[in-house]
């Protein structure tokens, strides 16, 4: 299990009211995550008492507050989070699992069901497109707008310039 380390700078993600839900949620998709502590409203806090005002969670050693703040802000496109995917199977399962009832995107994104963006990144496309052969990087790029979920193997071929089929379980530093 990873250990959480202390730091200075936590996100906050605010919801209307599902914030333990969404933590539960969060904690369930992800190895290595957990419910660290949850603080439910006193008698002067706004909103009603004994209800959760926050969540503090980890997942992957990144640890989080969901704060039950009400409807007034929502998310957006602007904040997300990225996820570094070693192989195809764990970009699969985690694009399954977070876009269940939220929205499919372009390019590795999606919004989960509580409206939150995730960017679902193989590890293999930033070093694609960083490549110093300026040919083979415009191809990986050209291949990741035209997907929604991102393929490895696909994205191997288009840099390498072929399109043999991948398998599924593809590492991507292959």
């Amino acid at each position: 299990m990873t250990t959480l380390t202390s730091s200075k700078i936590r996100p906050c993600l605010w919801f209307d009211t599902q914030g333990e839900e969404a933590a539960n949620f969060y904690v369930s998709v992800f190895d290595n995550s957990s419910i660290t502590s949850v603080t439910r409203r006193g008698e002067t806090a706004p909103g009603e008492a004994g209800t959760v005002l926050t969540v503090v969670f980890q997942i992957e050693g990144q640890e989080i507050l969901a704060l039950n703040g009400g409807p007034e802000f929502t998310f957006s496109e602007a904040i997300s989070f990225q996820v570094d995917c070693e192989t195809q199977d764990e970009v699969d399962r985690l694009w399954n699992a977070l876009s269940e009832g939220g929205e499919e995107g372009p390019c590795g994104w999606l919004k989960d069901r509580f409206g939150l963006s995730w960017q679902i990144v193989p590890t293999v496309l930033p070093k694609l497109l960083a490549d110093p052969d300026h040919a083979r990087a415009d191809r990986a790029m050209t291949a990741m707008l035209g997907m929604g979920k991102l393929d490895v193997q696909k994205l191997i071929d288009a840099a390498e310039g072929t399109s043999q089929p991948g398998s599924p379980s593809t590492p991507v530093g292959a």
